[in-house]
């Protein structure tokens, strides 16, 4: 019996054990279902709803700046980044880029036209001397100087014409008087524009054109070193290929300054340097392209003609090139260059004059006719040898160093 009883509690407590450990796999395959399983779904947390906010708190909400809108990693910034800025603190665009305007210097400018103020004008200076009253025989011998001064006789007739208005309406009743309209009519003539190149194109092109012997050469030096002093990568361009010393000329003005050179071959077709010249300029970023061409008779229709050729293939390395096309002229030959300024004109759209030797002549009446007639603003004048007597022209200033009075008055002749 006791056999038995020992062989049952055996038996429960088996039936125990095994109960309690089936139990724990049980709850463990709750919490962890195999792989493949259906998981159970928790049905969605619904998110508590805020309270609605006071008054007070909206009017702070609305008076706070919007947040900034959320960069990306990106260094660069979105362009919807970009705040506009309203027209009128937008700062003005730049001026186009040019050489710095000299100060005023009608002293120096004064000293260059001597010979001019020697001659013309202090002939002119004298017939007004010591009158009082102006008689038809003055404003004829005025015309006479003018046109002994290559005036020429159709700037001499238009300017004696309104002299002889303003005696007339009486607003030149003496001889200051007189004189304070002679140049206020010589302003009028010569301020029809002009001033120093402006450069606005990268590069911006201009053609010197010329008979030989004016200084075209020379005058291009005296540009580049301008315009390297402002800061501007100049080129030249060797396009007088007829003559090999107008081009070691050109090469001793670019090592002088700093401009690099561009040549052909000799006796090469001037075209086609100008051409390369001007696609060299623009792909190595130069800001001014100077191209010097050779000297032609402006009374010979085949060189006009190559001249016309050289600003076409211009136009077709650039479109708008080139930019400039300024005439040389050498003011001591007189209405020869008027001359010469007509047929250029004819043959090219001619933007400005360069009037060399100036310090030359006494014959500077010139300038007036050029304007006058030509309708074509003087854009330098040449007062010397050096870079710095290329000056740019001025109508005001020229007129006050010529006719002025100044501390070296102009002594009679």
């Amino acid at each position: 019996m006791t056999t038995v009883a020992i062989v049952v509690a055996l038996i429960v407590v088996v039936a125990a054990i095994t109960l309690f450990f089936l139990r724990g796999r049980t709850a463990t395959q709750l919490q962890s279902p195999a792989a493949g399983a259906p998981r159970l779904q928790q049905p969605p947390r619904v998110p508590s709803r805020p309270a609605p906010p006071k008054e007070t708190d909206r009017k702070k909400e609305s008076a706070r700046p919007p947040p900034p809108p959320a960069r990306s990693s990106a260094s660069a910034i979105a362009p919807a980044d970009l705040v506009p800025v309203p027209e009128e603190h937008k700062p003005p665009p730049p001026p186009p880029s040019q050489a710095p305007k000299a100060p005023r210097d009608v002293a120096g400018l004064r000293k260059g036209l001597a010979a001019t103020r020697g001659g013309f004008v202090a002939k002119l200076s004298a017939l007004f001397q010591g009158k009082k009253e102006i008689d038809p025989s003055l404003l004829q011998q005025v015309e006479e100087v003018m046109l002994a001064s290559d005036v020429g006789p159709k700037t001499t007739g238009a300017i004696l014409e309104r002299l002889r208005d303003a005696i007339e309406r009486d607003r030149a009743r003496d001889a200051d008087a007189v004189w304070a309209e002679l140049r206020a009519q010589a302003t009028r003539i010569l301020a029809i524009g002009g001033g120093a190149l402006r450069v606005t194109t990268r590069p911006t092109v201009v053609l010197l054109v010329g008979v030989n012997g004016v200084g075209k050469t020379t005058t291009i030096g005296k540009l580049a070193t301008r315009y390297i002093g402002a800061g501007k990568k100049v080129v030249l361009a060797a396009g007088d290929t007829f003559r090999a010393a107008a081009v070691q000329q050109l090469e001793a003005w670019g090592k002088r300054v700093g401009a690099g050179v561009i040549k052909g071959k000799e006796a090469a077709d001037p075209g086609s340097v100008a051409f390369d010249a001007t696609n060299m300029a623009k792909e190595s970023g130069a800001d001014l392209l100077l191209v010097d061409t050779a000297g032609r008779l402006h009374t010979k229709v085949p060189l006009m003609d190559e001249i016309k050729k050289v600003r076409r293939t211009i136009t077709k390395a650039m479109e708008g090139a080139p930019h400039e096309t300024l005439l040389v002229l050498d003011a001591t030959t007189g209405q020869n260059a008027l001359t010469q300024a007509a047929m250029f004109k004819e043959a090219l759209d001619l933007t400005g004059i360069v009037l060399t030797k100036l310090d030359g002549t006494a014959k500077g009446g010139i300038v007036l006719a050029i304007c006058d007639e030509l309708k074509v603003p003087v854009r330098y004048v040449g007062l010397g040898e050096r870079a710095e007597d290329l000056r740019e022209f001025d109508a005001e200033d020229f007129v006050e160093a010529l006719f002025g009075k100044g501390d070296d008055a102009v002594a009679a002749a």
